[in-house]
């Protein structure tokens, strides 16, 4: 009784025709300000010496990561709202989650090696210099995207061997894992099996890093005998932990059990917020609470104009 299925159909959110062009509305006014924040952070950080420094190295990085996160996903969910014809073909809904899963494992690790820069910073000050050189940094970079790429692969290469008959209708904005592993009609134990130790590995490895990271960070700034010391050392980080804490917090549930998670009817609102309002908020979080970043913004835009 098995079909080969050539496309899905994304259901997305059910909507009225009244709230359609406002839902259009919005997404794309957040999709164009995540892309032009990112991109403006990036611009910033290439034209300032200032901020030639392994710490904006990340953020950049981080920023060209986003950009490429939020497209995978937020361009096809804008058209769908307005459109009819909501469907996506197999490969294509394929192709769609092997981005997204590699950009949302490379972000996580990617994340931890920032922590362990601000570590390298605040615990070895004279060290620093050696230890987070430019190769060493690449390399890091490197690290963070072949892990990304290489758990997304093998998380798909399962994922696609599924069956699916006569259920076409995925109820979710794009391709997920959970949605996938739910409407499959063959058995999925051993896909939800690895993917359920692949997500623990990337989540819960990164995570380690960064509290094991943190904790060394306090007992040292602890150690700071003027408040004002302390508090500069804290500035250097409460923008990374404060991201760390939004991205970590909304995606840890639904990646943790993700077949589980997809029995919820709040499945969908948790998506939306790790795949538009954090992507978003990321960059305003690094501008507003970091002053390097604010003046070397406020310089490059100053002298352009």
């Amino acid at each position: 009784n098995e079909t080969k299925v050539m496309y899905f159909i994304l259901l997305g959110f059910p909507t009225t025709a009244e709230q359609q062009l406002l839902l259009f509305s919005a997404l794309l006014l957040v999709y164009l300000l995540t892309v032009l924040e990112n991109f403006l952070i990036i611009l910033t950080i290439r034209n300032n010496h200032s901020l030639q420094k392994p710490m904006y190295f990340f953020l950049g990085s981080l920023s060209f990561l986003e950009i490429w996160y939020v497209s995978v996903i937020e361009p096809k969910m804008i058209v769908d709202v307005l459109s009819h014809d909501k469907r996506i073909s197999f490969q294509g809904c394929m192709a769609q989650l092997h981005f997204f899963v590699t950009f949302v494992c490379t972000e996580y690790v990617l994340l931890a090696a920032m922590a362990y820069d601000r570590f390298v910073a605040i615990c070895k000050p004279l060290r620093y210099p050696l230890i987070m050189n430019h190769r060493f940094c690449a390399q890091l970079i490197a690290a963070c995207w072949m892990c990304g790429l290489t758990t997304s692969s093998i998380k798909l290469s399962f994922i696609a061997q599924l069956s699916f008959c006569d259920v076409d209708e995925i109820n979710h904005y794009f391709c997920d894992i959970s949605p996938l592993l739910n409407i499959s009609c063959s058995d999925s134990s051993l896909a939800e099996l690895v993917d359920f130790i692949l997500a623990l590995l990337v989540i819960l490895v990164p995570l380690c890093t960064v509290v094991a990271s943190y904790i060394c960070i306090l007992f040292t700034v602890l150690k700071i005998p003027s408040s004002q010391g302390r508090q500069k050392a804290f500035s250097t980080c409460s923008s990374h932990l404060t991201v760390v804490v939004l991205f970590y917090s909304t995606t840890l549930f639904t990646y943790s059990h993700p077949k589980l998670m997809y029995t919820y009817r709040a499945n969908k609102l948790v998506s939306v917020l790790y795949t538009v309002v954090v992507p978003l908020l990321n960059p305003l979080i690094y501008c507003l609470r970091n002053k390097e970043v604010r003046s070397a913004m406020r310089n490059t835009f100053t002298c352009r104009r």
